[in-house]
This record gives C-alpha cells, structure tokens and sequence, in this order.
C-alpha cells in the first residue's frame, strides 16, 4: 500500500461555511469564467450532508461565493448531453476516466420546492486534470429552469 504524501492546502474564510481548509488536489479551476462571475475560476466542492445529494461549489477566490449544485445524472438519469469538441479540448484528455457533470441550483428565498436546475449550462469537470467548463448547450432542447421537484395542477 503506497501512502500519499501530504499535499498543500489553503485555508478560506467563507461566509456560509466560515473557515475551510482546502486540498490543493482537489481545486477545480475553470478554464473560462462563469457567465457573471469573471473574477472567479478557482473552486472547491462541499457535501451539503451526508444524507444530501446536494453539494456546494464554493469559490476560492470570492469567499462569499457559493453555488448549490448536484451531480447530473442523480437528477436527471438520462441526461447525456453533447460537449462541443472545444470544450472537451480545453478540458483535457478524458479518454480514460469520463466527465463528471455538476448541475447549478437555483432557489427561490423562502421557496425551496420552487427549486430548478440549469440543464442549459452544466458545468463539465474532468477529474483527471480538475479542470472545468461550464458549456452552453442547445436552449431548445435544454431548460435553463428545469423544475427540480413536480408540481401538483389543481
């Protein structure tokens, strides 16, 4: 059995989740920003709980950034969209292990079961490099608010 070698870490102060210490490892950079935060590329991810499917992508580089987001496919099982091959060499090689796809939450103050998810704009991770992208897909065949809970016509 091979023992890792301690990796660097970094220690934040964030204002949800206060002071965090961060693997250098495991920091996901964006190749590109997210559409209305330029000034952000550098992420790490947080279990919401352990019961919770739902995870924060908190940023290293705005402490009061944080989005809500959860692993594709526990959402939506048949969700395989297309990457465009541009976004796929940016990322780098992921010929061997796959992408891993994050869906960005939003929720409605005091509305939790208003909650959508964003199948427009996933986020596109490759774990081998940790390097990220989030891609915009076809809006007429993704919903940017695409209801995460059913909702009952009366």
């Amino acid at each position: 059995m091979k023992i890792a070698e301690p990796s660097e870490a970094t220690i934040i102060r964030s204002s949800r989740f206060g002071e965090m210490v961060v693997d250098q490892e495991k920091v996901i950079t964006l190749t590109s920003a997210l559409a209305g935060f330029p000034e952000t590329r550098h992420f790490a991810l947080r279990q919401h709980s352990n019961k919770s499917p739902f995870m924060w992508l908190q940023s290293l580089d705005n402490p009061e950034l944080a989005f809500v987001v959860i692993e594709a496919k526990r959402l939506v099982p048949l969700y395989e969209p297309e990457i465009p091959l541009g976004a796929l060499r940016e990322l780098g090689d992921v010929a061997d292990q796959g992408l891993e796809m994050l869906l960005i939450l939003a929720i409605p103050k005091g509305k939790p079961a208003a909650m959508t998810a964003n199948l427009l704009g996933p986020l596109v991770i490759n774990p081998a490099t940790r390097l990220a992208k989030q891609v915009l897909l076809d809006p007429e065949k993704y919903d940017p608010c695409w209801p995460v809970f059913a909702t009952e016509e009366g």
